[in-house]
């Protein structure tokens, strides 16, 4: 175990093979920092169920070429001291000879941004939380990167825990107060900013001419739907595991998916070859038209919203019979439901309606020959 560096020259090339330039148990979330005297440092947090203890961020000097570190590490912050429990996931920056230090603490769930400064990089560091839930209904919003543009602009980008929808991604304003950042809107006077949900586009530029048109790039947002019309997948989709060019092939605007070998009895989310896309928004509905005429005995193939607790609707070929099942479990298969009939051979429409308010998933199908629509929560 430890701390590992790797480099290239193309980050989609070839990478070198690992050092380990910190060895040793429970170092986490470490972040580089070159100064301007040329000289590089890491800071990093630690993992309790790793080294026996958290809240606790170390600084150490480290070789410009990131290649091992110098003397020793120094605990610079310890949050169990001071009511920032969890501390970690530090990242830092200098600004007008100031060492910025932006870390999450207070859990995932329920947590803040607290941000540590000093005019010393080994400290002693002030710390102050920059941003709070406050009465929004942004949970835990921490843990995440200072950005800012060409134009001048700050912002924060960071994520939110939503439990079985995963992490959300929100981008954040920032502005600075007494040679503090403020992340978000500061609210009725308070020392710190809340999320917002709604704000303007960050300004990040454009050139001479395109700006006499539009002084700002459109509003765009990521791709869901699906036609598979080219010749590759599109950025939308992510695999449960480093994929193989034989799990899919695409062609006359079709996807077809190969089955993959599984352990017997592992749950889906242990499964590789899950073709998956992050949820799009608190609700939202998903449509797809398959075909199940290629499976093979001992073959399963459907639909699945995938998480620490996981559904899905799949067909089932065992013994020359198809079985259309409701699958849910907490990291163990369990089959709920299970229709049996030899004749439902194709299901030509599956749907998902997806609803975080209520944390619930349901599934519906229509089974061709029989034309048959049922619910499945």
């Amino acid at each position: 175990e430890g701390i590992y560096m790797t480099t290239t020259k193309d980050p989609f090339g070839k990478w070198s093979e690992p050092v380990n330039i910190r060895p040793g148990a429970g170092w986490i979330d470490p972040c580089p920092f070159w100064d301007e005297d040329g000289k590089a440092y890491l800071v990093a947090g630690v993992a309790k169920s790793r080294i026996g203890y958290k809240s606790v961020l170390h600084m150490v000097e480290m070789q410009p070429d990131g290649m091992g570190l110098i003397g020793d590490e120094v605990r610079i912050f310890d949050g169990d001291t001071n009511g920032n429990v969890t501390a970690e996931g530090p990242k830092m920056h200098k600004k007008n000879g100031w060492y910025y230090i932006f870390a999450p603490a207070g859990g995932v769930k329920t947590g803040w941004q607290l941000v540590l400064r000093s005019k010393n990089v080994f400290g002693p560091y002030e710390h102050k939380v920059v941003m709070r839930q406050g009465d929004t209904l942004v949970n835990g919003p921490h843990q995440g990167a200072w950005v800012d543009t060409v134009t001048g602009e700050d912002w924060f980008l960071h994520f939110q825990d939503v439990y079985a929808a995963g992490r959300i991604v929100h981008l954040q304003p920032m502005h600075w107060e007494n040679e503090w950042p403020i992340i978000g809107v500061n609210k009725a006077g308070n020392d710190y900013g809340e999320p917002v949900m709604e704000y303007k586009k960050p300004d990040i530029g454009k050139s001479e001419e395109e700006l006499k048109n539009n002084p700002l790039y459109p509003v765009c947002e990521p791709d869901t739907t699906d036609e598979f019309e080219g010749n590759r997948l599109g950025l939308q989709w992510q695999w449960n595991a480093n994929p193989d060019v034989g799990w899919y092939e695409l062609g006359n605007s079709k996807i077809k998916l190969n089955a993959v070998p599984s352990v017997p009895q592992r749950p889906i989310s242990d499964y590789r070859n899950l073709l998956l896309q992050k949820w799009p928004a608190p609700e939202f509905s998903c449509i797809t038209k398959m075909s199940f005429s290629g499976l093979q005995d001992g073959d399963t193939a459907g639909i699945v919203s995938l998480g620490m607790e996981y559904s899905a609707m799949a067909i089932s070929k065992k013994n020359g019979s198809y079985s259309l099942e409701k699958i849910t479990g907490i990291q163990n298969f369990d089959c709920d439901v299970s229709y049996a009939d030899q004749n439902r051979v194709r299901i030509p429409l599956a749907e998902g309606d997806f609803k975080d308010s209520e944390k619930t998933v349901f599934f519906k199908y229509e089974v061709k020959c029989v034309g048959h629509v049922d619910n499945m929560e």
